[in-house]
Parts: C-alpha cells; structure tokens; sequence
C-alpha cells in the first residue's frame, strides 16, 4: 500500500512539473528590451506544442512553402511553392483539400511556383501565381472562376515584370497584390479584376551628400550610381477593418513595418520605446549581427500583431501603440526553431510558423507568462479594466523588470481616475507621456483641492522677496565699491560684460576664488539637475549616474580650455595672463549657474507640452554664457572681435589635439606597461 502511495505522489510531482515549469522557466532565447536599449531575458511567452510535416498529413513532403493564411473560421491554406500546390487544413490541421491542378478553358492546368494565398469568406481561394504571372481565383472545391493576367495601363512603366507574390482582398471585394520587383507600391485591382492604381509607396530616402554628388557628376557617372528608387514590400496581411499590415526591407531609415489604411496612408502607431523593428539596433546575436528583416506579418487580437524576422528567426509581437510585448522562436533545427521561416499566422492564441528550409509547420502555444500578457492587453483593448490590471500585475509576479506591464497599469489606473497612482507606474515603466498626461490631471486636482493655500503661499513668497531686497538695498546704499565689490562684481560683469572685464583686467577688481567658486556650483547644480530634473524632461539613465564622473563634464572641459587658450594666445600676442584668462571663463559661467538649479525646481512643476518654456531657458543660458566668454576673451586679449572668433574657433581645435595626445600618451603608456609585463613573466619564466 505504501508503495502504490509513493509512486503514485511522485507521479503527482512529475505532472504537476510537467505542467507549470513552461510557466516561469525562460530558455535564454527570449528577451524583451528595455528603455535603455538593454535586451532584458524574460520568460518564454510561447511554446513549440506541434511540429507538422507533409509526411504526418500523408500528402507527402512540403518543399519551399512560401506563404500561409488562416481563415477567421480556423481554416489554414499553405502555398507549397515548391510542389506547386495549394494545400487546405481544416481547424485540427488535418487535410481538407490538396489541389494541384484545375481545369481551365477546357484543359488541365497547373500552378508555377505560387508564393502566395488567401481566401474570402465563402472560401474562394487567390492564388499568387508567380512564375505563370497571373492571379488564379478558385472556388472552395478547386474549380477554376478566373485569372487576372498582367495589367494594361499607362501608370505601369515600360519594362514592368508583373510577378505576383503575396495577395490580400477586402471587405469590398477590392485585391491588393505584392508584385516582386515592383517599387511602385501595392497594386489594387477592383472587383472585377480591373487595374486601379498603386497605393503605399514606400518613401524614397538618401543621403543629401549623394544628391549633391549626383547633381556634380556627368550623364555617363549618374548612369553608374545607385538609383534612388523606393524599395518594394515583401509581404502583406489584412485585418477585419480593411487595414493592411506590410513589411519592407529596412534600409536607409525605411520602417519595415507599416500599416495602411485605404488610400495607402501609414498609420502604424509607434509610442513604445523603439519603433516596431525587431531588434533595437544592430544587436550581435552570435555570428548574425546587424537589424531585423521582416518577411511576414499577421493581425491578432486586441490590436496586437507579430512580425516574422527571418534573420534570426524570431516572432516579435507588438500591441496597438508599438510597444514590444514579446518575442520568441530562433534558429535551429530542433523543435521551436526555424532554418528559413517563411510564413506566420495565428489560429486562435495558436501561433503557426512556416518554415520553408525545414519544409514544416511550427505550432506553439502560450505558456501561462504569454496568456497573462495576451489577457492584459485584450482586456484593457476590450474596455475591462479591472481584468487587465489583475493581469498586468500577476504578470509582474513572474517578469518583476517588464516594463510594459507597469505601463498598461498605469493606462488602467488613469482611465479609473487614480492619476497620482498611475504616475508612479508609468514613471517605473518609463513613459513619459502617459506619465505628463497623469501628471496634468493631478496637478489640476491639487489646485482646485488647495487654491487657497496656494494663492497665500505665493504672496507670502513674493513680500519675503520683496522685504530682501529692500533690506539689501538699505546696507549697501552709499557704501563704496570694494566694500561690497568682491560678491557684486560677478553679477555686475553678467550685466555689464564690457565694463565688467574691463574693471577685471584693468582695475583688479576680479577675484580667482570667485570665479573658482562659480565653477564649483555649477558643478554642483549640474549634478543636481542631471539627478533630480522632472521626470518628463530627464532622459538620464539613473543607474549610470555618478556624481564624481559628472565632474569631469564641467571641469575637465574647464581646465582645457583655459589651458589651450593661454598656450594659443601666448603665440598670437595675446595679453592675458592664465589667472585672468582662469577669471574671465569662471565670470562667463555665471548664467549657466544662476539658470541650472531654478530650471530643475521648474522641470519638476511642468507636463510635457509646458517643457518649451524649460528648454528655452538652456538655450539663454547657453547663449549668454558664450556671449559673455567673447566678450572676456576679447578683453583679456586686447583683440579685435574677428580676432577674437578666430581664437576661439583654434581654442577649440587645440583641445582637439590636446585630447588626441592625451588618448596616444595614454595607449603608449598601456602598450608599454604590457610590454614589461610580458618581459618580467617571460623573465620570470626562464629563471625557474
């Protein structure tokens, strides 16, 4: 009896093991990225449940398929490009109808290596008949309806190859084809197969030094160039509102993803951190370095959609507003990879993955980390909020650093009314404009709750500073210059920049240990800005901030040019001492510190529409401190203003080289450190 108990309890153990490890159990492949650009692993969203091949449906192997779509009733149809068939799965994926041939005009006719397939509500199958260069529409049962064959229209150029290659229709009965080698955009046939145009042409960018050079160069040069010509879409997917989703080679700053409406217009939101592309950058991934390529996209539910990169093998999905919820798959050739997937779709929460190379069919299904996440999304998608918040935050339970999840709480939390609380969320998933839009209505509710106070709070400040000033005034007034000169005369030379270096060079009214003292509050105030500026304007990275290498932005730059200046000025007869020249730049750096520490006590009051006004304050700041440095360089010198610029531009160059000395100094001293080392083992070595 005890015996049967023990195995039976272990049996208990193995299923249970069986049944929740997918849950919180991440691969290695899987990752999400961060606001920083940091791919951040995370648990696996998706499963491999199913692989299928021609074999196992007893219709023999599948070769190169090149594209999929799956009914809203669940029915899947495969291009076999390779065999030149279409293949029909029922919901179970079990075969329904395998055609590889149908009767047309009388004669037995057949496909040539289609590359694309969809079919309408009542089952009518189109077909991108590749090689042949025709669109065959089919009945549900293979009879043969129609074919549209090459266009004839005078907005199809000379030389245009009509090779369709993908194929979506619209609720209107409208067709829009993918035409390999076409540049033109999406080509719409009518209802009646009728040519109407080209719609979504992908914008032509290039480099305006290109231009220039093209504009340069003679007839027989151009001829050679590079043409600048829009690239064509490789894939296109429709959903239920007429909206298509296409896919584009990135290059030259494209977006590989795009979604139009009826007259061709992208409309593709983007508010996540990056734009819907895949990997962020040029992410090394093993030997496979450099961006995504899409080759396919599929609608979901909830606005969400996921997009096929073949470059890596990965299924990237994405809700309504572009931000990356998850991501899965790879390459490989065990199950759950890909050697050159081809085609996506989705069959409920079921994601299914062409694969062209491995000539099989790829079904994963959500892990309970997906299904929460997919459940999130839909819910807030759909209205339930209270459902989506629970999602968002058992999600969290599981991936503590996903992002995301802290945002969708927060859009919760905002549409019920709890904005400071929303605030606090999107501040941790890094959204700083849902978190301006929460903070708005805060704001509001603090004003209205606490006008009073603040009405008073506000005329109490303005008397103190009223009475300050008055007490100021009443201890200086009648007192000479150098009684009070040593803390007025910073100030004085800010308003008064001619008079006030003049007095410092000419009547030693400057002081060393003030313009010191300047530089080290700015330093000071930068730090302080850097870490506590409002959320909606600081784009640092808090776990990157030190507050001692923050000095050698103010500092070091400090040092440079003072000495670069006097070495530069000592061989153009310039008549500034160090001190003075030490002087003049720590005086110039007064409106940078007087502007720094009240624009982060401000950064912290505004929204994001109100940031103009923040940034219009740096750039008087700036511009003060660079008109105040002239006018001390100028005066120190005794130059001439043309002089003076002059000076200024080669102070510049001469840090440059500085630098560049420094940096070889630097490598010489490792190189030769190294050398040593090297010698002293190599020594050490040979004595034993």
């Amino acid at each position: 009896m005890t015996a049967k108990r023990t195995i039976a309890a272990l049996l208990l153990v193995i299923f249970l093991i069986s049944q929740f490890a997918p849950v919180a159990a991440a691969s290695g492949d899987s990752y999400t990225y961060s606001y920083w650009g940091d791919a951040v692993p995370a648990p696996d969203p998706y499963v491999a449940a199913r692989v299928v091949y021609g074999a196992d449906l007893n219709i023999g192997g599948l070769s190169s398929p090149q594209d999929m779509y799956i009914s809203r009733t669940g029915k899947v149809y495969i291009a076999d490009t390779g065999n030149n068939r279409m293949i029909v799965l029922n919901k179970a994926l079990q075969v329904e109808r395998v055609i590889a041939g149908f009767e047309h005009e009388g004669k037995q006719d057949t496909f040539n290596q289609p590359e694309g397939v969809f079919a309408d509500e009542e089952g009518n199958l189109y077909v991108a008949d590749t090689q042949n260069r025709r669109i065959v529409e089919l009945a549900a049962d293979g009879r043969f309806i129609r074919a549209i064959d090459k266009p004839q229209s005078t907005l199809i150029r000379d030389g245009f190859q009509y090779a369709p290659s993908k194929i979506v229709m619209d609720s209107a009965q409208r067709l829009y084809l993918v035409s390999r080698g076409s540049y033109e955009g999406i080509m719409e046939f009518d209802q009646d197969g009728a040519f109407s145009g080209f719609i979504g042409t992908n914008r032509v960018k290039f480099n305006p030094a290109d231009l220039l050079w093209k504009r340069l160069s003679t007839k027989k040069q151009r001829d050679q160039m590079e043409q600048f010509i829009p690239l064509e879409f490789n894939n296109i997917a429709i959903d239920g509102d007429g909206f298509m989703y296409t896919t584009t080679v990135e290059e030259n700053g494209n977006s590989p993803l795009k979604k139009l409406n009826p007259s061709g217009v992208d409309i593709l939101r983007s508010k996540g951190y990056f734009p819907p592309k895949g990997d962020v950058g040029t992410r090394d991934a093993g030997s496979i370095p450099g961006s995504s390529i899409f080759v396919d996209v599929t609608q979901d539910e909830g606005g969400m959609y996921s997009a096929l990169d073949s470059k890596r093998g990965r299924i990237f999905t994405y809700d309504k507003d572009g931000n990356l919820l998850y991501m899965f798959g790879g390459l490989g050739a065990e199950m759950g990879k890909f050697r050159t997937p081809s085609a996506i779709g989705m069959l409920g929460e079921q994601t299914l993955v062409l694969d062209k190379d491995n000539g099989r069919l790829t079904v994963f299904e959500p892990t309970r980390y997906g299904s929460l996440i997919r459940k999130a999304v839909t819910s807030l998608y759909n209205g339930k909020i209270e459902q989506s918040t629970s999602a968002w935050q058992d999600v969290l339970k599981i991936n503590s650093n996903y992002e995301v999840a802290y945002i969708g709480i927060g859009k919760s939390l905002l549409k019920q009314g709890e904005n400071k609380e929303a605030m606090r969320y999107f501040k941790l998933g890094n959204n700083r404009e849902k978190y301006s839009e929460a903070f708005k209505r805060y704001r509001k509710e603090i004003v209205l709750d606490r006008f009073g106070t603040i009405v008073l709070v506000v005329l109490a400040a303005v008397l103190l500073v009223i009475g300050a000033t008055k007490l100021v005034r009443r201890r200086v007034a009648g007192k000479h210059y150098e009684e009070v000169g040593i803390l007025k005369n910073p100030f004085y030379t800010m308003l008064h920049p001619f008079n006030g270096f003049w007095e410092m060079k000419f009547e030693k009214k400057g002081r060393l240990k003030i313009a010191i003292g300047v530089l080290l509050l700015l330093a000071v105030f930068t730090i302080l800005k850097r870490q506590y500026s409002g959320f909606v304007v600081n784009y640092n990275n808090p776990a990157e901030l030190n507050s001692i290498d923050e000095l050698k932005f103010i500092l070091l730059p400090f040092l440079l040019w003072c000495v670069a200046n006097w070495s530069l000025t000592t061989l153009m007869d310039g008549e500034g001492k160090f001190r003075e020249i030490v002087m003049a730049t720590g005086y110039s750096l007064m409106p940078l510190m007087l502007v720094y520490l009240p624009q982060t006590l401000y950064s912290n009051v505004i929204t994001a529409d109100e940031s103009s006004f923040y940034y219009l304050l740096n750039t008087i700041a700036v511009g003060w401190f660079i008109g105040l440095l002239f006018v001390g360089t100028m005066t120190v010198h005794q130059y001439s203003a043309g002089k003076t610029l002059l000076t200024m531009l080669l102070t510049l160059v001469v840090i440059g080289i500085i630098l560049f000395l420094g940096m070889l100094f630097f490598n010489m001293t490792q190189e030769m450190v190294s050398f040593f080392k090297s010698l002293y083992a190599e020594m050490s070595f040979r004595w034993q």
